[in-house]
């Protein structure tokens, strides 16, 4: 059997299949996005009635190799990762994540896993090491298998809600004025983030607090960490329900990470733990009254178990327990590579360079110290702050996996952690190793990096 067989006939899908059958009838549903991940994050797919469910979810459907580079070309205009000549990839949904959109309910998403084509001479019907969705949930099955740990990731995503002209092209300014936690500027917006609130719980984000940042129009509304791959639909889902509150409110939904220089750029702290056991625990409430828009593993939240990351009291009440430091070892062991990935554009590095606002750009950890890359943010997790709102979460989630299975199978030494102001510490004579400054030297830093490579499979890396 092939991977796709094999992903098609998995003990219980049969069930799942029907059950989004019955949802699609009682919601009176009559399209549907079928979407996966390109390699810079964007959402790509197709669109298929559902008439078409059950036919679709047994043979898939086809698109061309080069979607999962957005059928860009590079600098020389040729087409990167796959050319025209390429097969076509088969995407098969994955019933599981079958949900409404609450702004047209007669229209849902899937998500899909993508395999290479039935036809293909070499390895047909084999997972498609481009699909970096498909990646990221290898990767995570194969650490827990390795290590028996679950990765949690909680992620704080700012953007910028930008005014457009009366042609719909952008003004180059921001809603509000930048006015970090100004509660008056805060409230310039509730219309806009009370609806992508109402869209979110809806599509099964447990949303938790949010606030208005340093930059014009830039707010962080933030949900509950789950399960790394769950969490990263989770952002992918955001930027969508942004761009569709965009469109009602005639604003523009900016995640690029730095549009203005003068104020601070917009960030997506990645904030993570490993965990020994647990369950997925169903939270209906999410959604409100009513018939649950969705299928119940949108609204599945991780919880319970050991979390590996918490200090021993015994020997210390704030420093991480041995896997925690073992993880925060391989991460800045291997933060130059890492920064090409979550600082993944030209863009990214005008965030690193603006040093004047809290920009990490040094190798370093510490306890509630933001000047440093890394830090334990509370007790049981430490935040990765090298990371902007432009990254992929699927293929940060991976890199992540490999630097902290790094650390744990060589137990890397994480180094003393800095509470001074990492400058101050500097002036008194630390040496420090500075991230990459250019994406360019991140990328030659990620193509020495077997470790973080491994993480981007065979054509994924290309």
């Amino acid at each position: 059997m092939t991977d796709l067989d094999r992903h098609v006939r998995q003990p219980g899908r049969d069930k799942l299949v029907k059950q989004v059958r019955a949802k699609i009838n009682e919601l009176g549903v009559e399209y549907i996005y079928f979407q996966f991940i390109s390699v810079t994050g964007r959402v790509v797919g197709k669109g298929i009635p559902t008439d078409h469910w059950e036919r679709t979810c047994e043979k898939g459907f086809q698109l061309v190799y080069g979607a999962t580079a957005n059928l860009f070309v590079d600098r020389h205009g040729d087409y990167i990762g796959y050319g025209p000549e390429a097969k076509e990839l088969v995407g098969i949904p994955d019933p599981e994540t079958f949900c409404q959109l609450p702004w047209d309910k007669k229209v849902a998403r899937v998500f899909v896993t993508c395999f290479r084509n039935r036809e293909e001479r070499d390895n047909p019907g084999a997972h498609l090491t481009s699909d970096c969705r498909g990646n990221l949930r290898i990767h995570a099955q194969e650490f827990k298998k390795k290590h028996g740990y679950q990765l949690r990731v909680g992620t704080e995503p700012e953007m910028m809600w930008l005014t457009k002209n009366e042609d719909g092209s952008p003004t180059g300014k921001g809603f509000s004025k930048p006015y970090c936690y100004h509660i008056d500027q805060f409230e310039s917006l509730r219309p806009v983030f009370m609806q992508v609130f109402k869209y979110a719980r809806a599509m099964g984000f447990d949303m938790i607090q949010g606030d208005h940042e340093d930059a014009p129009g830039q707010l962080e509304l933030n949900w509950m960490y789950d399960d790394v791959l769950r969490n990263a639909d989770r952002l992918s889902t955001y930027r969508q329900i942004c761009a569709q509150v965009a469109r009602e409110f005639n604003l523009i939904a900016c995640f690029m990470t730095k549009p203005f220089m003068g104020v601070s750029a917009s960030g997506c702290h990645t904030n993570m733990s490993l965990w020994k056991g647990g369950k997925d625990v169903f939270h209906p409430e999410i959604a409100g009254e009513g018939e649950l828009p969705g299928m119940p593993g949108n609204f599945m939240y991780k919880e319970g178990g050991k979390n590996t990351f918490m200090p021993d009291p015994s020997i210390d009440e704030k420093m991480p327990g041995p896997i925690g430091l073992q993880s925060i070892g391989g991460v800045i062991k291997h933060l130059p590579a890492l920064t090409s990935i979550g600082s993944s554009t030209v863009n990214s590095y005008r965030r690193l360079w603006d040093t004047g606002f809290w920009a990490p750009i040094f190798a370093d950890w510490g306890y509630q110290n933001r000047t440093c890359a890394l830090r334990v943010s509370a007790p049981g997790r430490f935040e990765y702050r090298s990371v902007d709102s432009m990254v992929n979460p699927y293929l940060m989630g991976s890199a992540l996996l490999k630097a902290m299975g790094d650390g744990i199978d060589n137990n890397l030494d994480a180094g003393e952690p800095e509470e001074r102001n990492i400058y101050a510490a500097m002036e008194a004579g630390k040496q420090v190793k500075k991230l990459p400054m250019s994406l360019g030297e991140a990328l030659n830093e990620l193509e020495n990096d077997e470790v973080i490579k491994s993480s981007m499979p065979n054509e994924m890396y290309k």
